[in-house]
């Protein structure tokens, strides 16, 4: 899968390198899907998914041989695992959740005593970061084995923890709770965030930082603003999650409609084996409504082909259901110079809204959603400001260089 924290993750390490620091990146679960260059080429991968899992479901497994856990931790065999599976639902793993959660104590103690003694045989960490609050179940033991200060980037976890089943999803955020006091300092990606989950996993104001997610802004160039057809994109996960359903509700309406007869709609992200029947039913409705010649749809596209399609946009929208803690797209299209249409809802008037870089609507109505990205499409003087503004925030504001300046800064201000 292609997964926003591993991008971020990605081109941080790359630019702390080019800065002259010394950053590793240690791979966890499955070996890393990205549209740039592998940062964590050469590195072990630790808590392979097979090993997690099988020491989750089976006792015996805790004892099993190193041989054969290493063989459970071999990249051709996980890739093709991969090829399987898809973005893992909270609904189905509760128990492996809350586990993971608790660390030290947990089923997968063993990865994580593996994991610090190749770090203190290998590395000599100045501070250890994690990519997600989901395992800060590791910092305890990290941060005690190996006397450095423990970091956690935050993002998304709320909307993942409370997709866990009940009581798992009650007891890991109370685990969570309790693990904020094994680390040092938090880093959300905005100010809605940090604010969601200073509240939710009670994180004390002295160890929450806000520093803006920034992209490798290398070939993200102003998109021309096609005029016909007009082309209303989507880029992110092919999922309910992410509204895409609405995106078509609202796109099949516009056409309906007419305001904007010639409008293309272009769908791209990432598509995995658990998203294919969804997608099918998508172009489904777009050929019961005599549109699927209207429509493209491009999975899991590599970089230079993403780049291609946001230059071929007129406007995108993500409309997600969700408290979206930040959205990569948003930030990436602002880059191409692709006016944005997004639900008035989470970071979205934090990253829209303030750097008018295009129109909110109500969240979950699909027939507002049309509206706005209708006027926005009629009114082309807005759309070219809005074009140019979100372009100027992303060179200014959520470039990788200005967000691994912030983040040195930080660390070097912990004790």
């Amino acid at each position: 899968m292609y997964c926003g924290n591993c991008f971020r993750d990605n081109a941080l390490v790359a630019q702390l390198r080019r800065m002259g620091h010394h950053a590793l990146m240690v791979p966890m679960y499955l070996p890393l899907t990205l549209d740039e260059a592998d940062q964590s080429e050469g590195t072990p991968l630790f808590f392979s998914v097979l090993n997690v899992y099988l020491a989750q479901k089976f006792n015996c497994f805790k004892i099993a041989p190193n041989w054969l856990r290493r063989i459970f931790t071999t990249g051709w065999l996980l890739n093709r695992l991969g090829n399987f599976a898809g973005k893992t639902r909270g609904a189905d793993v509760g128990d492996l959740m809350l586990s993971m959660m608790r660390g030290e104590s947990g089923h997968q103690a063993r990865e994580l005593e593996q994991l610090i003694a190749w770090l203190r045989e290998h590395e000599q960490p100045d501070v250890i970061c994690l990519s997600n609050a989901l395992i800060a179940g590791l910092a305890k033991r990290l941060r005690a084995e190996l006397g450095v200060p423990v970091v956690c980037l935050l993002e998304g976890e709320d909307a993942f923890l409370d997709s866990l089943p009940s009581p798992q999803r009650e007891q890991t955020w109370a685990e969570l709770r309790e693990r904020v006091t094994d680390i040092d300092l938090f880093i959300a990606p905005t100010r809605y965030y940090a604010d969601t989950m200073a509240q939710r996993a009670g994180i004390p104001a002295a160890k929450l930082e806000h520093i803006n997610n920034g992209i490798n802004l290398d070939g993200f160039e102003p998109s021309s603003l096609p005029d016909d057809p007009p082309v209303l994109g989507y880029f992110a996960r092919m999922c309910p999650e992410k509204g895409l359903d609405s995106l078509i509700d609202a796109f099949v309406r516009l056409k309906q409609t007419g305001p904007v007869p010639a409008l293309k709609l272009a769908v791209g992200g990432g598509c995995q084996p658990g998203d294919r029947a969804y997608v099918k039913k998508q172009k489904g409705r777009l050929r019961d409504a005599g549109l699927l010649g209207e429509a493209t749809f491009l999975p899991n596209l590599d970089r230079d082909a993403k780049l291609a399609f946001y230059r071929g946009l007129t406007v995108l929208s993500v409309p997600a259901l969700y408290g979206e803690s930040f959205g990569l797209y948003v930030v990436e299209a602002m880059a191409s110079g692709v006016p944005v249409v997004a639900p008035d809802d989470a970071s979205f008037p934090e990253l829209i809204e303030q750097n008018q870089a295009g129109t909110l609507c109500a969240k979950g109505d699909p027939q507002a959603l049309a509206d706005a990205i209708g006027q926005l499409l009629l009114d082309r003087e807005h759309l070219a400001k809005c074009a140019a503004a979100g372009r100027q925030a992303a060179v200014q504001t959520f470039n990788i260089e200005r967000m691994a300046g912030a983040f040195v800064a930080r660390l070097a201000k912990l004790s």
